[in-house]
């Protein structure tokens, strides 16, 4: 679990640093730049491919004028809860088998609720006689 828990955690902080830059509309050469480090390596942070170090964040942190509690209190929201951990757990002691029923039934629930999002609202019938008649 700690491994999943680390990848999270890499996979968080770099959107977070890419949503900074672009709110200050920076380009990643830019921002590179300014923090002494490669583009092709911030990308790879951007996107979670690539470990920030801490001095690297705290330069970063610096040049968006950000505190370091500021920047982790969006990526702890959007961090698995202990009761996501919890599921996981669980999810994990069960056969092989009883995971593929819950990996099923999620997606069947996904695929209900994108149809309820883009099912076409129906209309009385008493609506359909007023509008052709």
């Amino acid at each position: 679990m700690a491994f999943v828990h680390k990848i999270r955690q890499v996979q968080l902080v770099g959107p977070k640093i890419r949503q900074l830059r672009k709110e200050r509309k920076l380009t990643q050469t830019e921002l590179a730049s300014r923090i002494g480090i490669q583009q092709s390596d911030l990308s790879r942070m951007e996107k979670g491919e690539y470990r920030v170090s801490l001095d690297t964040l705290f330069k970063i942190l610096a040049e968006f004028n950000v505190s370091i509690s500021e920047f982790f209190d969006d990526v702890a929201k959007q961090s698995l809860t202990p009761r996501d951990v919890q599921i996981v757990r669980e999810l994990k002691r069960l056969p092989s088998d009883a995971r593929r029923e819950v990996e099923a039934f999620i997606s069947f629930k996904r695929a209900q609720k994108r149809q309820a999002v883009t099912a076409p609202v129906p209309v009385a019938a008493d609506e359909r006689k007023a509008s052709s008649g």
